[in-house]
């Protein structure tokens, strides 16, 4: 991996502002109102799906027992619920491609 710096948000809505011509006020609102549907979507149905993009999932971790790394005595790690992203098979295929 590069040492590069993540792109910001702000960044990112310059960029799609000046490729689609638009405003950023605009692009940071379609942006801003994406989120908020994404939310909303992965609450109702525990998933949102970007298409061409990746699938925002609700997923159940069961509980476990796992090791305290300072002394190695097992602890009991509660059931929860987490988020995960899966990216859509171009992409991941796109960005692995440079890896093999």
């Amino acid at each position: 991996m590069s040492e590069e710096k993540v792109l910001t948000k702000g960044q990112i809505i310059e960029y799609i502002a000046g490729r689609l011509g638009i405003k950023k006020a605009d692009a940071r609102e379609f942006f801003d109102d994406l989120a908020v549907y994404a939310v909303q979507e992965v609450r109702r149905s525990g998933q949102f799906s970007l298409p061409g993009f990746g699938k925002l999932v609700l997923s159940h971790r069961k509980a476990r027992i796992g090791r305290n790394p300072q002394t190695g005595e097992p602890i009991e790690i509660e059931a929860k619920t987490t988020v995960k992203f899966r990216l859509a098979k171009p992409i991941r295929e796109a960005v692995l491609s440079d890896q093999r």
